[in-house]
Formats: structure tokens, C-alpha cells, sequence
């Protein structure tokens, strides 16, 4: 069934894919009205979510975020699907780092990093980014269930020098590769919710106790990572710019929870500058603290 799946979507996304970029997005505007009018997709964990989030804003302005939200989860979704077939020099003109000497900094110091993004913008084009740098890349996921899928996903990221290590093989890769003196920049996308089981700190975000991932921190102070949060703008339809924002280059010297607070407070700034580019679909505040 899982190679059925693939060979009836593949030929589909692939033809997507190849569509000039004006085509493109026109498609993504009937997905959108689709989507937003048609399914309503979520919607209620939206609305939710932005209440929630943004109380300072009243319902009418909640509602224009939403649908600028939904536009732009329409453009989010064909984009991935995009990267199937993009270039590696379309790519860069599309996604720029805008300060890319503080990864020559650090590697001057023979420093591995952690770079930490959010569910904003376009977290799947940070990719770019090693197109750019002489770090071997590695991006922490989540296994897709369908196996084909998800070497396809792992052979496209290759393509821009990144190798994709599920959560369960993160930590003897990082052991690896410090034990082999490889320079290593890995990206893990770390707001959304962790198991119940697996909660052990709580932050406020936006207003609410919130769980949070401490699987960061943890590893950027055994490995002694510099730490920094990729900031992510979109700076108009099919083009973002990402600032390299350092947390820290002395993880060990901070107390408990320092880097995670850091982070946390670094992805509220960037959801208040534009709320509409947040990955609100998600039941985020599905935890109550007791």
C-alpha cells in the first residue's frame, strides 16, 4: 500500500512542481480557496490558537490574520512541494542568509552549531543555508511513515548537503562526529508541543504555560554547540531572508533552561512582528500546567 501511495502521488507532485512560478501560485490561490472556504481545514485550532496568542487584537483584526495565515500555509505547502524539483541556484535567490560570516566565525574556532528555527515562514527552505556554508549539514526529523516518501525527502535534502538523522540516531551521530573532528551545523525546528511523556520544563509562550522541547539545550551543552535561532522573514511571495540571531557560544556556562528561555522568547518576537507566517494548525497550547 505504501508503494501504491507513492507511485499514484509522485507523478502528480512532481508535474506540480515544474510549473512556472506565476502558475504555481495560482494554484495555491485555489487551494487556499479550497482550503479556507471549501474544507476549513482547522479552523477551530486557528481561531483557537489566535485568541489565545494575540488577545490584544480584536476580532476582526484576529480574522485578517487568519486568512493571511491560511494564504500562506497554501504557499508553505506547494513550496515543499516545489523543492522537489527547485535548483540549487533558484533556491539561493529565493531563500538569503543575510549574515553568513558568523558561521565563518565560528568555524575559524572549530566550532559545531546548533541552528534552532520555529514553524515560521519557510522553515524547509533554511536548507539553502548549506549551500553557503562548509559545515556538513544535518537536519533532525521525524521518520516518515511511508518508507518511500521518506527517502525521497532524505534525497532531495542531499542535494543541499544535508543529511537528514532521525531523533532516535541524533545523539550517536553528534558523538560521532565530534569524536572524528566533523564540523557539523544541526537544524532542529524545536516549538512545537513534546509528548506528555515527556515533559520535564514548562515556558511561557505568548501568554501561557507551555511545555516545551529540552532536547536543544541538553545537547548543545554536551557537545559545547554554539547555539543560534535562525529569525526567518518573508520578504514577499516566494522570497525569505534569514538572520542568524546567537544565543549562545558557552552553553555549559549558562543555568538550567537559560538556552530554551532564550529561544522561546526569540520565536514570540518574531510571531508578534507578523503573526500571519506562524504555523498556527497546530494545537500548541493542548497542555495545561498543573
Amino acid at each position: 500500500m505504501q508503494f501504491l501511495a507513492f507511485i499514484i502521488a509522485y507523478p502528480l507532485l512532481w508535474f506540480i512542481s515544474i510549473l512556472p512560478f506565476r502558475i504555481f501560485y495560482w494554484i495555491s490561490d485555489i487551494l487556499y480557496f479550497i482550503v479556507y472556504y471549501i474544507i476549513g481545514y482547522r479552523k477551530k485550532t486557528v481561531k483557537h490558537n489566535l485568541e489565545i496568542a494575540l488577545p490584544h487584537l480584536n476580532d476582526k483584526e484576529r480574522l485578517q490574520v487568519e486568512k493571511k495565515f491560511y494564504h500562506h500555509f497554501c504557499d508553505l505547502f506547494m513550496e515543499m512541494v516545489k523543492t522537489m524539483t527547485i535548483s540549487p541556484e533558484e533556491m539561493q535567490k529565493r531563500f538569503k542568509i543575510t549574515n553568513l560570516d558568523l558561521l565563518k566565525e565560528y568555524e575559524e574556532k572549530n566550532r559545531s552549531i546548533m541552528v534552532l528555527a520555529s514553524h515560521y515562514a519557510s522553515w524547509e527552505w533554511l536548507i539553502a543555508i548549506n549551500l553557503k556554508s562548509s559545515y556538513q549539514g544535518v537536519g533532525v526529523y521525524k521518520r516518515i511513515a511511508n518508507r518511500y516518501f521518506d527517502k525521497l525527502v532524505k534525497d532531495i535534502r542531499s542535494e543541499y548537503k544535508t543529511e537528514l538523522v532521525s531523533t532516535d540516531k541524533t545523539i550517536p551521530l553528534m558523538a560521532n562526529n565530534q569524536r572524528k573532528g566533523i564540523l557539523s551545523l544541526y537544524g532542529l525546528v524545536s516549538d512545537q508541543s513534546p509528548k506528555t511523556k515527556q515533559i520535564a520544563h514548562w515556558e511561557n509562550f505568548m501568554g501561557m504555560e507551555t511545555p516545551v522541547h529540552i532536547g536543544p539545550e541538553l545537547l548543545s551543552k554536551k557537545y559545547n554547540l554554539n547555539v543560534v535561532f535562525a529569525k526567518v522573514t518573508k520578504v514577499k511571495r516566494g522570497y525569505y531572508e534569514a538572520t542568524l540571531v546567537p544565543i549562545t557560544d558557552e552553553p555549559k556556562s549558562l543555568p538550567n533552561y537559560e538556552i530554551i528561555h532564550r529561544y522561546i522568547k526569540e520565536v514570540e518576537k518574531q510571531i508578534y512582528e507578523a503573526p500571519e507566517y506562524y504555523f498556527w494548525t497546530h494545537k500548541r497550547w493542548k497542555h495545561q500546567h498543573k
